[in-house]
């Protein structure tokens, strides 16, 4: 049963780069709004918008117009120090291309962001990565991980601060199938609670049919928001 107060709202967000002849509209009056506990899959093709909405709402990049509300917070209304603090304490991020630092085992990519968020973070990094299914890889580094560990690891990061909000950057984009569907069926378990909500930006439109709700997105502009009634669960998917 999924909380009625919001992870995420935008209203009329808009996001214009450049001027004059080089202007660039990104987004242009985006509305919409994702309930807590839901798992929410922004589908679009290549620059309709969607890592530009997913910036915005992680606050990594200002509106030109428009609001964003995430996690209970305005965006809007936070200077930089706020922001960064909401960066750190209140999202995770999960990215196409994992963003490791290849000198570190998964253990200390986990710990760096761990020990910035909590007196506990060695406990909590091995909690965390004990559930995503590393505990016998912890100590490799990332050049000893297959591309789907790789992706664990970067999901355990996001997720090692308990953040209410998880926002992926086409999480399976460099994944065979198999794998992906690793993936997903993990981002669908960390929403079990009701009260983490996943939001998973891509232009894989298979992976919409597990999704508790589905935004269209083109040309900067939402062209629909459907909840879905009867999800598929991930192991079920196949592209």
């Amino acid at each position: 049963m999924t909380n009625p107060a919001p992870a995420v709202r935008a209203t009329e967000l808009t996001k214009t780069y450049g001027e004059g002849d080089t202007e660039v509209r990104a987004l242009r009056g985006v509305t919409f709004g994702l309930p807590r506990g839901e798992l929410a899959v922004i589908l679009g093709p290549s620059g309709s918008g969607k890592t530009t909405l997913l910036n915005q709402i992680g606050a990594l990049e200002q509106p030109t117009s428009g609001s964003v509300e995430a996690a209970g917070v305005d965006l809007s209304s936070l200077d930089e120090h706020e922001r960064t603090d909401y960066r750190l304490n209140s999202v995770g991020f999960v990215f196409q291309f994992f963003n490791l630092v290849p000198t570190l085992t998964a253990k200390e990519n986990v710990a760096l962001i761990a020990e910035m968020t909590s007196d506990e973070g060695l406990e909590r990094t091995e909690t965390v990565l004990d559930q995503v299914g590393l505990a016998d890889r912890m100590d490799h580094f990332p050049a000893q991980l297959s591309g789907g560990e790789q992706q664990r690891v970067s999901i355990a990061r996001g997720l090692v601060k308990d953040p209410p909000l998880l926002l992926c950057d086409e999480p399976t984009g460099t994944l065979d199938v198999e794998t992906g569907i690793r993936i997903l069926s993990l981002l669908r378990r960390v929403t079990s609670d009701g009260d983490r909500s996943v939001l998973i930006v891509t232009h894989n439109s298979v992976i919409a049919d597990m999704a508790d709700r589905v935004l269209h997105l083109r040309d900067g502009e939402v062209t629909s928001d459907e909840a879905v009634a009867d999800p598929r669960e991930p192991e079920q998917l196949s592209w």
